[in-house]
């Protein structure tokens, strides 16, 4: 594969690896190939002593789009869901702090991979939505992190929704670390890493492990209910008629 096949782009620097997604025909949608690369570019980050933190970004402004319901559309979800669980899990137990910048809309399934993150740092211009429920669907597999992270309170808003809301509220109700204005995005990310790198990389690991085992505990307590909810979703007539009729609007 070369470099303009890839989706997914590594670079590491300084003890900093940044991992960027870069599929910007169906906005960075959580596809086979791109989910994939993603492991495999977390997994050299792990391995790398000379990394102590990840930063995980887009190329373009859009983050992530969530799901790519064209291959939803066409067939069982059952191995997709299982796979956004374990990219969840795989960040979650990541040996590395991970911090992911925004600087560009996520939706959908693309806030799984926000609420695993340890650090986000959002430009304030950046705004989140939950679109499972105006397409026939629910936020399982995601809300195995989301919920932790998230009021309960909120959560039951911009679940049952689906509206869309910004970065400030974003930060009130724990989905993301801090919004800066965007001209301020890449200092704030770069000085995030600056502190990180200060730690040592035992700390920092042990300390991870001690941070995320409550959202772990409840990831692998319901994480195979909602691999069914989610296959059973998507694979409903209800469903696939939305997801057709959002596909042919675009």
């Amino acid at each position: 594969m070369t470099e303009h096949d890839e989706l997914v782009h590594y670079a590491a620097e300084n003890g900093v690896a940044t991992i960027t997604l870069d599929s910007p025909h169906n906005r960075n949608a959580l596809s086979r190939q791109l989910v994939n690369e993603l492991f495999e570019r977390l997994e050299v980050a792990g391995d790398d002593d000379e990394v102590r933190v990840v930063v995980l970004r887009s190329a373009d402004r859009v983050f992530c789009s969530g799901a790519d319901l064209s291959e939803a559309a066409a067939g069982s979800m059952t191995e997709g869901a299982g796979a956004l669980v374990e990219l969840q899990r795989v960040i979650l137990n990541h040996p590395k702090p991970i911090v992911t910048r925004l600087a560009g809309p996520v939706r959908a399934g693309g806030l799984g991979i926000v609420a695993s993150s340890d650090l986000v740092i959002c430009a304030d211009d950046v705004t989140f939505a939950l679109t499972e429920s105006r397409l026939a669907l629910a936020p399982a597999v995601i809300s195995l992190t989301l919920i932790p992270r998230l009021s309960p309170r909120a959560a039951y808003d911009v679940f049952l929704s689906g509206r869309t809301f910004d970065a400030t509220e974003a930060a009130s109700m724990g989905l993301v670390t801090r919004s800066v204005p965007a001209a301020d995005l890449d200092a704030a990310v770069a000085q995030a890493c600056d502190d990180l790198g200060k730690a040592h990389p035992q700390g920092l690991r042990e300390t991870k492990k001690v941070l995320s085992r409550e959202v772990l505990d409840y990831l692998e307590e319901n994480a195979e209910d909602m691999i069914a909810l989610s296959a059973r979703l998507f694979g409903s007539d209800e469903a696939r008629e939305a997801m057709l009729a959002f596909l042919s609007k675009k």
